[in-house]
Parts: C-alpha cells; structure tokens; sequence
C-alpha cells in the first residue's frame, strides 16, 4: 500500500517488511503522519500496518508518554497545534495565495454588509483586502483582524471581552459564542485548518470551533477561505461538514473527490 503525505511518501508495505525494529518504525511513520496531516485514527493504523486495534493503541499511548502526540478517542493529534513559531510559519507560507482568496472575498462582500470575520492569517488577509469596502458592519473575535480594519473609520466594528490567546490575538470567554450569536450577517468568513477527504471541517481549538460554529449559524452567505495546502488535512477538532458553507474559496480547484462532495452539499467552489 502506498501512503503520500504530503511532504513525504512511503510504500509501507515494502518499509515495514525490511525494517527489523518494526514497532519503532511505525511509531516513527505515525509521528510524522501526525507532523502532516495534523490527526491520524487508530482504524488508519491497523489498515496500514495490519496490526491490531490494540497494538495500533498501544502505540499511540507510547507516543504521548514520550509528549509526542495527544491522545484523543478513536486515535492521536499533536500535542500543541498552534504554536507562535507555527503561526510565523503560516503567515510565511501560502502568503501569495491567500492575498489573491483575500482580495476575491472582497470583491464578494459590498459596501454595507454586515460580516464576521474568522481569526487567522487567511482571515488578517481578508481584512486588509476589505479595507477598501465603506460601511462595514464587522464583528470579530480577533484582535489582529480589529486591528486592521479599524484603520478604516467608517466602519462599525464589534468584539467580545474576554482573555486574549498571545498566539494569534484570539479573544475568548465562557459566552464568546453567545456573543456571536446576538447579531445578524450578511456575510461569515471563516477559516480552518484542515479539510478532510470526506468533506470534514477541522480546527485546533474547541472554544474557537464553537464561536465558528456560532457565526456560520447567523450568516446569509457562509464563505470558507482556505488554500489548498488544507486538503486532505484534519486538525485537533472537528468542526462539521461542507454542508454548514455556502461558498468555498480557494487558490487551487480541489480533487475530484471533494469537489464532488462540495456538490452535493451545494456548496459554489470559487478559485
């Protein structure tokens, strides 16, 4: 069986039959499955190594015991998904691509319009692309993005209190997504950090999954801004499916596969 990850690709099979420490290598393989794609289930481990559901999580155990991984039901995810150096690294990577989704999602959103705004590098993009826009009506729990688009003053721009996360300017409390949901908009602009080849939507935190969730529950028109260094990926937490966005924009057209699914969820893929 061929495995590609990504940034490295292996013939599993062939490895694990040549390699005398087999359960070091596989704990090795899985490590850097995880570095990839963020996630990896126990049920993807037993079909890759055929081993047994209990060697697969007796791995996993092994690999938090060293702090290598987080273990989670039904599998494993890194330990700290986010990490200042992490986010550097993002803003670094992909910046090209996310301008142009940035500059397509304002030209989606018109004067006026009352919108949320995600956190997240992509997300920073698209409030500088907006700046240009008059008479926003902006909530956001997003330090980093209020601070853009408060350059703008004729805009009105709404924040929940709360703690900050110093790794991105996230602002949370205990009722961020009740906050959220007090208001109305005409556009929802999120972000995520990975989406699965069945269409699932994953993020890295729980409380920033919910205030997402609360958000794409009070727009008109739902746009998911991601590129396509995201697919194939899954992240800490699962937030929902295709189905909960209106809109997918992205710099590279999705395979076939997700394409689909995107279809048959109604989902309109803007590239």
């Amino acid at each position: 069986m061929k495995m590609k990850t990504g940034l490295f690709e292996m013939d599993t099979q062939r490895k694990y039959k040549t390699e005398g420490n087999k359960k070091e290598s596989r704990k090795s393989f899985i490590e850097k499955y995880i570095e990839e794609n963020g996630f990896i289930s126990v049920d993807e481990i037993t079909k890759l190594f055929s081993v047994t559901t209990q060697t697969a999580r007796r791995d996993i155990m092994a690999l938090e015991a060293l702090g290598k991984v987080r273990r989670l039901h039904g599998g494993a995810a890194l330990v700290t998904p986010v990490t200042p150096l992490t986010l550097r690294e993002r803003r670094l990577q992909q910046a090209p691509q996310k301008l142009r989704i940035a500059a397509s999602i304002a030209d989606l959103v018109p004067d006026g319009a009352a919108i949320f705004i995600d956190t997240g590098t992509t997300c920073e993009a698209v409030a500088q692309a907006l700046l240009a826009r008059r008479d926003l009506r902006v909530v956001t729990y997003s330090l980093r993005v209020a601070s853009i688009l408060s350059e703008n003053s004729d805009f009105a721009l709404a924040i929940p209190g709360g703690f900050v996360r110093p790794v991105d300017g996230g602002l949370f409390q205990e009722n961020t997504d009740e906050f959220i949901r007090q208001f109305r908009f005409d556009h929802a602009v999120v972000s995520v950090s990975g989406i699965d080849a069945e269409g699932n939507l994953y993020d890295d935190d729980q409380a920033e999954v919910a205030a997402v969730a609360a958000a794409l529950g009070q727009a008109d028109r739902r746009i998911l801004a991601v590129d396509s260094s995201k697919f194939g990926k899954r992240a800490l937490v699962r937030l929902g499916s295709l189905e909960m966005v209106t809109t997918l924009v992205t710099d590279e057209r999705p395979d076939e596969a997700l394409c689909q699914r995107a279809k048959a969820a109604g989902v309109d893929i803007l590239v």
